[in-house]
């Protein structure tokens, strides 16, 4: 509340007056903004570890943090030829060490000719580097098969995330009835939400159908669009393939169904495809909205608009930490194009150190270059030992009573569904907490386990679920699983 005329001279006195920037005067928009991933599950877990480190008698000796994909913090350990083609960009008098293979040395003094004052330290050209988005056009062509990828179409950027950010901004517009509506999947990667809430957008929520492994109906879509349009103005539709939080790959025919669909009610296209190298289950294959899209031909080749996503942060790599990404654009028109470089600008650059990861990712050793056999060894071996871990997670939940896991597809998670008994129900309704919610916080304070409720995500309504990450060690996931299986038994029997 402002202060009153006469309150000044009080205010003046004392030497306390009224802050500027309150709950009540600050943007709303961002009041709305909630990110389940690191959420209040999160901030207790980060509670607890302290509470440990103070001494303080728990149930457990450490928290696991199964919350989100942060590979190498769960123990994977990085590519050997990505840090070492990093190390030697960072600090290039090690370009005369006898430690490092020449194609690495080749690489990193083809990379750092390309930044300013031979330094990562220099800022690069807003849309990142030249060189390395003529390699993601490169690799871009090769995953797809020969259809051609135009380097001034590719914007490199802080993860994935920022890309997806910047996308939704142009599209977003309008106010009241004319604001801009997204079609987002439930369950959802919450910086959709998140994003489309402090944008000040509509949401419009489509739901996967969970009883067909996660699948994406059109007919869904067609209901989604049709109820949205009586309150706002949808102008573009999101899917994420492999699914996040769900772990599903779509197949091809979806994807073109989809695709028709967008062109039809004249949607713009987000293909989220961060996950395209995880892909686990027999007879599933990831293919990428631009290749089905150009493939289709006229006249979706040429006139439906799309932007497709990737980061280093996945994949086989995990390099979460050094924030690469890229995005391609695919129709867009080109004064719209122009205002995303514009817009790219006011950030300046994305981190020159996840460019260059990004660029050994997109073009990784040859088969006659040194380091080939060991970069192929270990990046096979990361990827199997995912589709271990993704197989052990449904078969341990799956022969748990009262939880029920889709196969895991693809991705790095497992989305289960649980029976919670009403009598939990209704104690999670005294506590002004969603059911899911009050079971993962009784499973972090007993248990130390920290996973994401699935009402972070969005699910049906009456369904109850859970979002783990499948990345810990081999020989601590199977205990894991066992646990949370166990405490959701004793759960259900507390609560019957």
């Amino acid at each position: 509340m402002a202060l009153r005329a006469g309150d000044h001279s009080q205010a003046a006195m004392t030497g306390v007056k009224e802050k500027v920037l309150t709950l009540d005067t600050m943007n709303s928009s961002i009041r709305r903004v909630e990110y389940a991933v690191r959420g209040p599950i999160v901030l207790r877990a980060l509670e607890l570890e302290q509470e440990l480190r103070q001494g303080v008698k728990k149930p457990f000796t450490e928290v696991i943090r199964a919350n989100i994909g942060d590979a190498q913090a769960m123990g994977q350990k990085p590519i050997t030829f990505l840090r070492q083609v990093l190390a030697l960009c960072a600090h290039p008098d090690l370009l005369n060490s006898p430690n490092f293979p020449e194609d690495a040395k080749r690489r990193a003094e083809h990379i750092l000719r390309a930044c300013g004052g031979h330094s990562l330290g220099a800022y690069s050209i807003s849309s990142g580097i030249q060189l390395i988005r003529e390699d993601v056009a490169r690799y871009i062509q090769q995953r797809d098969g020969g259809i051609s990828a135009d380097p001034d179409n590719i914007f490199l950027s802080t993860g994935a995330s920022n890309a997806i950010v910047t996308v939704l901004k142009l599209l977003v517009a309008g106010e009241g009835r004319t604001r801009s509506g997204v079609l987002i999947p439930i369950p959802q990667y919450p910086l959709y939400s998140a994003a489309l809430a402090e944008l000040n957008a509509v949401q419009v929520d489509y739901y996967l159908d969970e009883e067909r492994v996660w699948a994406l109906d059109v007919a869904e879509l067609r209901r989604a669009l049709r109820q949205a349009r009586e309150h706002c103005r949808p102008c573009a539709l999101c899917v994420i393939n492999p699914g996040n939080p769900t772990g599903q790959v779509q197949t091809r025919e979806c994807i073109e169904a989809v695709i028709r669909f967008a062109f039809e009610e004249r949607l713009f296209l987000l293909a989220d495809e961060v996950y395209q190298d995880n892909v686990y289950a027999e007879g599933s294959q990831f293919h990428s909205f631009k290749k089905v899209l150009t493939e289709m031909g006229s006249p979706y080749a040429e006139q439906q608009e799309l932007a497709s996503f990737h980061s280093v942060s996945k994949g086989y790599m995990g390099e979460c930490g050094f924030r690469g990404g890229y995005v391609e654009v695919v129709n867009m028109d080109p004064a719209v194009q122009q205002q995303m470089r514009k817009l790219m600008s006011v950030r300046l650059c994305p981190p020159v150190p996840g460019q260059v990861l990004l660029d050994v990712v997109v073009s990784p050793p040859a088969p006659s270059d040194p380091s080939f056999a060991q970069f192929q060894a270990e990046k096979q071996a990361v990827l199997a030992e995912l589709a271990a871990k993704a197989k052990l997670t449904e078969q341990v939940f799956n022969e748990s009573p009262g939880i029920h896991c889709n196969p895991v597809q693809g991705a790095m998670y497992s989305f289960p569904r649980m029976q919670l008994p009403p009598r939990a129900v209704q104690r999670a309704q005294e506590l002004g907490l969603a059911p899911d919610m009050f079971f993962c916080m009784s499973l972090l304070e007993e248990t130390g386990i920290c996973v994401v409720p699935g009402s972070g995500f969005g699910q049906r309504e009456g369904t109850y679920h859970f979002r783990m990450t499948i990345l810990p060690p081999m020989e601590k996931l199977r205990p894991l699983l066992e646990k949370l299986s166990q405490f959701h038994a004793k759960f259900t029997q507390e609560y019957s």
